[in-house]
């Protein structure tokens, strides 16, 4: 796809990606956004083989602007060459007391998306990973992002799949639902019932 892909094709499939993802769970203000991205998956080759800056140019304000939009926090993972860290702005690492590492993102370690983010955020950082904080996250070339989201990831079902030629993932988490046969989950379930279990 390298000689077939145009701007504004891959920014059209990123952002029909993220209005169904939105959809299909909107996320929650102030939610870190991890963001995985083989540029190489992308124009249709092998991850890791073929990394396109121009193509990390072209998604990179596409999800900042989502990001924007809906209040959250980008986190933009690394290659497995730098055991996929991430790189966030300084005021995430703060904010979610996360351990910084001593490296550059670049085209043949780190990757042409973090690589990106890095020359583009402001006040970026790399920190080791998530401590499994992120809330949503979007895995463009199944880079496998999920890892860093909080437990409970859930899988979207999207109509919208590809960017370009790359195969996508999306998750939101959940809360984990604790209890036995007696836990409701909503303020209507458990105002049903009278305290020894039995219906009102």
């Amino acid at each position: 796809m390298e000689d077939q892909w145009t701007e504004a094709a891959l920014a059209a499939d990123l952002k029909a990606v993220l209005k169904d993802m939105v959809d299909r769970s909107a996320p929650r203000s102030g939610d870190i956004f991890v963001v995985g991205c083989s540029t190489s998956e992308v124009q249709g080759r092998r991850i890791g083989k073929a990394g396109s800056p121009a193509v990390a140019d072209v998604l990179y304000p596409v999800l900042e602007a989502f990001a924007k939009d809906y209040h959250l926090r980008l986190a933009f993972q690394c290659c497995e060459h730098l055991n996929r860290a991430l790189v966030v702005s300084r005021e995430t690492a703060i904010i979610e007391n996360l351990t910084e590492v001593s490296v550059i993102p670049h085209y043949r370690a780190g990757g042409s998306m973090a690589t990106c983010a890095y020359r583009r955020m402001r006040d970026p950082l790399v920190v080791e990973d998530l401590a499994h904080r992120a809330g949503y996250g979007i895995d463009i070339g199944l880079t496998m992002i999920g890892m860093h989201m909080r437990p409970v990831a859930v899988p979207m079902r999207l109509a919208h799949h590809t960017i370009g030629d790359a195969q996508v993932a999306c998750a939101f988490s959940r809360p984990k639902l604790i209890g036995g046969e007696r836990a409701r989950y909503t303020l209507e379930a458990a105002d049903a019932y009278q305290g020894d279990g039995k219906k009102a």
